[in-house]
């Protein structure tokens, strides 16, 4: 599905990593892992096309993310580290602002049931303002249900979760694997996925496995 190609990255005139190759199949999740400082979010920029990469290249079934954007961007969806809610816009709109990225208008309907789902039920017109951090973060896991992405890209998504807001997410990636999605993620917490998971280890020699 995704190939990761030679890829060197260089931060403040500092070396993160370099000759980094590795490749994601279907219904496969890999965790990047390493240091604070390591380029891990750097790399997931690089991998989402956010950033050019000083050398290699990203490849998406066979060919260069540069020149096949259209149906990587159609098949991909990267939720960063700081979610990306508007204050003034209701849980329901912002929910509708998010997929509008992706060009996909749907009912209100079924928007509701992802907000149920993620434990968001009655808050569709609650501005994002008052939401807890939380909550906030809930918004993006019903805008990952709705997205329609064969590839998910995570950077720190158990971030202000609590318990049930952990075990949802993690669940989630579980249910999004069984369908033959797949998932890139970082976090400083312990991920317990009951599936067989890769690795990348970002440090001073980069490997997976």
């Amino acid at each position: 599905m995704l190939e990761a190609q030679s890829l060197e990255c260089v931060r403040d005139d500092r070396l993160l990593f370099s000759g980094l190759s590795f490749s994601v199949s279907d219904a496969e999740v890999m965790q990047i892992e390493g240091h604070n400082g390591s380029g891990k979010t750097s790399l997931l920029r690089i991998i989402c096309g956010l950033r050019q990469p000083e050398a290699g290249q990203v490849m998406w079934q066979g060919e260069s993310i540069k020149s096949n954007r259209e149906s990587y961007y159609e098949n991909m969806v990267y939720i960063g580290h700081l979610p990306c809610i508007k204050a003034d816009l209701t849980v329901l709109e912002n929910v509708r602002s998010l997929l509008d990225t992706r060009s996909l208008a749907l009912a209100n309907s079924i928007i509701e049931t992802a907000l149920e789902n993620v434990g968001l039920a009655s808050y569709e017109d609650v501005q994002g303002k008052a939401l807890s951090s939380g909550q906030r973060r809930r918004i993006l896991l019903a805008f990952l249900e709705l997205a329609q992405a064969k590839l998910w890209i995570l950077d720190e998504p158990l971030t202000a979760l609590d318990v049930q807001g952990v075990d949802l997410m993690e669940s989630m990636i579980l249910d999004h694997r069984q369908a033959g999605g797949s998932v890139i993620f970082t976090t400083h917490h312990g991920m317990q996925l009951d599936c067989e998971m890769r690795s990348v280890h970002l440090g001073h020699s980069n490997y997976q496995e």
